[in-house]
């Protein structure tokens, strides 16, 4: 799976657990050993970051004699390096969305065109609820290879004696989620001859196609095993609550549009389901990072209705300077591109709530004292600046990097982390007064959501021990 959240070894793991530190090293270096022994001299190149941790995989699964081997693909699947499996027992393609559109293309069929590229001729592949023409292209792709290609039925078909299925993971998209688990899982169980899987409930004939360009697969009963699977199913990262006294940290790694949307349906549910106390007793901070070709605005303006008191936006880096952990560093990126890109977040969130604050007026007034960080680069710190005319419903602020944004949401009520500093980062009194509101509320609710790489560096800094 990718990407990791905190160490690299999470997306190669087998019983669930991610493989130690002594057995990825040993596999790391017998591949890559083996690869630079038998390169071809002329074109002496290595496997890509990405393309080599795939290799590794296999052979760790080789290697280590795996009975199954889930493999999620990296970008696409046409041309995914992890679509050389030949014969795979099944195939599952999710909610489509829209993402990663310099690689994949600029609409949903475009994305379906290249999801469709992992069907195998004569292996059943599984798909869930799609917009119609990105179902119709998914159809298409697998009658050209020849792939028998099934429509999962929606998870109430698998809940019988109306009895609901418990997933241990929120938010409503995870029931198609799990419907197609059910689904991949009974393909295998049926591949190896297991009995008592659970009996099939057969789709009328009448019904197969109603309506529909994909043969609707039946649903069947699922078995003990499978219920308890659902049920104790986590995932580090996605729609994951961390409490911490007065501060409860919603972490959620979504970064497109539909996921965002559902990140904001959990989130209320979650957290905002009650009005917040009329002394202004509970303040909600949102913290923000999006990378790649994403459209930060579309997620930025999904986020607004959330009414956050406090916007902050800062890049994945851990610490300054990047020394902490080779495994969450993208050397992709400089600093100053991250930075960039978060005063520009910066500014379009800004400008949202002015445009908002035409609409309506739903902050209390002890909140409309604003200001900016912006950064000084003679300093290497960060300076508040008086925000322009009128005064802003929520201060929008810039860190440069977690440990610092961490510590200002906290105040020092999280024990997981230090004190704040407060020598030159916040020398502003809209800081000061952000941060009074944050050391004195009785509740401060936490979404920090955008990408997953920025779930993980917070749960880094929240959960050391994941680091060990």
């Amino acid at each position: 799976s990718s990407p990791h959240l905190v160490q690299v070894r999470e997306r190669i793991r087998i019983n669930g657990q991610p493989i130690s530190r002594e057995l990825f090293s040993k596999y790391f270096w017998l591949v890559y050993n083996r690869l630079e022994e038998t390169k071809d001299p002329v074109h002496a190149s290595m496997p890509a970051y990405f393309r080599f941790l795939t290799i590794m995989a296999f052979h760790v699964f080789l290697q280590e004699k795996v009975d199954l081997a889930v493999v999620e693909v990296g970008i696409g699947g046409a041309y995914d390096c992890t679509n050389i499996i030949r014969a795979p027992v099944v195939c599952g393609v999710s909610s489509l969305g829209i993402d990663h559109t310099s690689i994949l293309g600029d609409t949903m069929e475009k994305i379906a065109w290249q999801k469709g590229g992992i069907f195998k001729p004569g292996v059943p592949a599984f798909t869930v609820a799609q917009p119609e023409r990105p179902l119709e292209v998914l159809r298409d792709r697998a009658q050209e290879r020849e792939c028998p290609l099934y429509l999962c039925p929606d998870l109430d078909a698998f809940e019988g004696n109306h009895q609901a299925l418990e997933l241990g993971l929120a938010g409503d998209h995870q029931r198609s989620n799990a419907a197609l688990a059910l689904q991949l899982a009974q393909a295998w169980l049926q591949r190896r001859g297991c009995q008592g899987l659970g009996e099939l409930k057969e789709v009328p004939p009448s019904t197969e196609l109603a309506g529909r360009p994909v043969l609707l697969a039946p649903a069947f009963r699922p078995t003990g095993a499978m219920i308890q699977g659902l049920r104790d199913t986590e995932w580090l990262g996605r729609t994951q609550v961390l409490s911490r006294g007065p501060v409860t940290w919603y972490l959620d790694g979504a970064h497109t549009t539909s996921s965002i949307q559902a990140c904001v349906r959990w989130f209320r549910q979650a957290a905002l389901n009650q009005d917040r106390p009329l002394d202004g007793s509970e303040v909600r901070v949102l913290l923000f990072n999006a990378t790649g070709d994403r459209d930060t605005t579309a997620l930025l303006k999904l986020l607004v209705p959330c009414h956050f008191d406090y916007a902050i936006f800062c890049p994945n880096f851990t610490q300054i300077p990047m020394m902490s952990n080779a495994d969450q560093q993208n050397f992709n990126v400089t600093l100053e591109n991250a930075l960039t890109r978060c005063l520009e977040n910066q500014r379009t969130w800004t400008r949202l709530l002015e445009e908002k604050e035409g609409q309506d007026s739903w902050v209390p007034t002890p909140l409309r004292a604003g200001g900016l960080l912006q950064l000084a680069p003679t300093r290497g710190t960060l300076l508040l600046v008086p925000p322009a005319p009128p005064p802003l419903n929520s201060p929008a602020l810039v860190f440069p990097c977690l440990a610092q944004a961490l510590q200002w949401v906290a105040q020092g009520r999280d024990p997981q982390l230090a004190e704040p500093t407060t020598v030159g980062a916040h020398p502003h009194p809209a800081a000061s007064s952000g941060a009074v509101l944050l050391q004195e509320a009785a509740t401060v609710r936490v979404l920090v959501t955008g990408s997953l790489h920025l779930v993980g560096g917070v749960l880094r800094l929240l959960d050391p021990a994941l680091s060990q």
